[in-house]
């Protein structure tokens, strides 16, 4: 549906094959141009005028997005255009448990087996999707992935041992997508490249950040480049107050199903307004976490002072943001009204199977699930906790809590929740009658052995904050997954049904 201005529609968008930029709060104004520090290194970031100047010849330069500017930077070019294949000078490569052994070994095969990684700084390895079970397979691949790291010393290997206790691995950290912003390896500017097509979530932080195969990934290891088409970008632009009842998963959820699993199939998808400013950094990941499930080559969102607040708590390392050009172009503009947004879930079997959550009070559920890089940081948990404690009700169905990391898990025990007289997250979760918080890993998001705690060995309902609902994703293949928010996961639970969170917020 399209229109000139926000209508009662929440939303309005406006595509064309060559969109201008307009001037939205995506772009810097002449006051943002500042300093950053990052723990007395000092960065200078010059943000790009909203219009060109014309050149000496009278032509005017083409202006880019924020996602050109990042790959022509490290491509060492002045200029680049989608559908440009160029070479990119990769800053981070991330990889896991389950693609590292892959990677590393075409890394040998086509490099020699004395061969020696491209930087050892640059690689980060987090074991996090199959960690706590006996199965051997599992196992062993992080092993393998020792082994490589201590052969190649590398710097950034968050290992695990000891699979009883998490806390006695003091280098542990658990999902790599929260680990990887919460240990300083999220930087506005550059390039970030995971063995998993989550890694888009750091697009966040104002940088490039996608996911490669093992292929890729091997020649990365021994060159520290890549080959990458540049994509397209589509603007998505959200304004309006957000409601106290919504949060980033509803909005993503929202434009998934405006646009479909293939609306943004290797495009580039840049969040801007006054309500993506509104937001928090982990609101921000939640919100390019799930570009990938429509298609997105990654998502981005222009840098602010929520990013280098967030950013220069947690590293010394010097970061340059860039911000689309007022004139740059843009394949589609979708608009936004929030304000008038509704909470949604995701029906079986596809994150675009949008439906209002009040529209399904009629789905009987058997369990919830609340973890995953998607949905469980610590703020998401903080919003689980809140409604269950506004609602002074015991759950009715089994209800799973997976911190994301170890960080995570803390923080579930120790923060008090806010307008919950001192309580803590676990306090409020242990007097509904949840599940005590489990160890720090992917946990039951993507299946697992068939000893991965929560995982759906069963055709069951489940109300999940992860980010996939494929038919066997949680384990099972008839198992049936509803997408949603903290809040709305937390207020079926109470319920035994699909529930709208508005019925204990308001």
């Amino acid at each position: 549906m399209a229109s000139a201005v926000i209508s009662s529609s929440p939303f309005v968008c406006k595509s064309s094959t060559k969109v201008k930029g307009l001037g939205f709060s995506s772009f810097p104004k002449p006051s943002q141009i500042s300093v950053h520090r990052c723990q007395k290194k000092s960065i200078v970031s010059v943000m790009a005028p909203q219009r060109s100047s014309p050149a000496t010849s009278g032509s005017v330069k083409t202006g880019m997005t924020m996602t050109e500017k990042i790959l022509a930077k490290a491509a060492e070019k002045s200029q680049v255009v989608p559908g440009d294949n160029i070479w990119v000078n990769v800053d981070v490569l991330m990889t896991h448990d389950v693609c590292g052994p892959g990677a590393f070994g075409i890394f040998k095969r086509e490099f020699g087996d004395n061969a020696k990684v491209w930087d050892p700084e640059k690689i980060v390895v987090i074991p996090d999707h199959y960690i706590f079970t006996t199965d051997k397979r599992a196992n062993r691949n992080v092993d393998i992935m020792r082994e490589h790291c201590r052969e190649q010393n590398i710097k950034y290997f968050y290992d695990i041992t000891d699979l009883g206790d998490f806390r006695a691995n003091p280098d542990y950290k658990g999902v790599c997508h929260v680990a990887l912003a919460q240990e300083g390896h999220c930087r506005p500017g550059e390039v970030l490249l995971g063995t998993d097509s989550h890694t888009c979530t750091a697009g966040a932080f104002g940088q490039f950040a996608t996911g490669i195969g093992n292929t890729d990934a091997g020649f990365v290891l021994g060159t520290g480049k890549i080959l990458l088409k540049v994509p397209p970008t589509m603007r998505f632009i959200l304004d309006g107050e957000m409601p106290s009842y919504l949060q980033a998963k509803d909005l993503i959820l929202q434009i998934i199903g405006e646009i479909s699993v293939a609306g943004a199939t290797y495009k580039t998808m840049e969040f801007s307004g006054t309500t993506i400013e509104s937001l928090s950094m982990e609101e921000r990941m939640t919100l390019c976490n799930m570009v990938v499930e429509a298609g997105g080559k990654n998502g981005v969102i222009p840098p602010d002072a929520t990013t280098f607040n967030y950013v220069e708590n947690r590293t010394s390392v010097p970061f340059e943001p860039v911000y689309s050009d007022g004139n740059a172009s843009f394949v589609a503009d979708y608009r936004f009204d929030v304000s008038k947004l509704e909470p949604v879930v995701a029906k079986p079997h596809s994150p675009d199977n949008r439906a209002l959550a009040r529209e399904c009070k009629d789905v009987k559920i058997d369990r919830v699930y609340i973890g995953s890089c998607t949905g469980g940081k610590t703020e998401d948990f903080m919003a689980a906790a809140k409604l269950l404690h506004a609602a002074g009700k015991q759950v009715k169905v089994p209800t799973f809590l997976v911190p994301a990391t170890k960080k995570v898990w803390m923080d579930v025990y120790a923060l008090p929740v806010p307008g919950a007289g001192g309580k803590t997250c676990a306090q409020i979760f242990e007097e509904a009658g949840c599940d005590t918080p489990t160890s720090p890993s992917c946990g039951a998001c993507l299946g697992g052995p068939a000893d991965t705690y929560a995982r759906l060995n069963e055709p069951q309902v489940c109300v999940s904050t992860t980010n996939r609902n494929f038919p066997g994703r949680m384990g099972n293949k008839e198992g049936q997954i509803y997408l949603a928010s903290p809040y709305t996961a937390a207020a079926s639970a109470l319920t035994g049904h699909v529930t709208d969170p508005r019925e204990f917020l308001q």
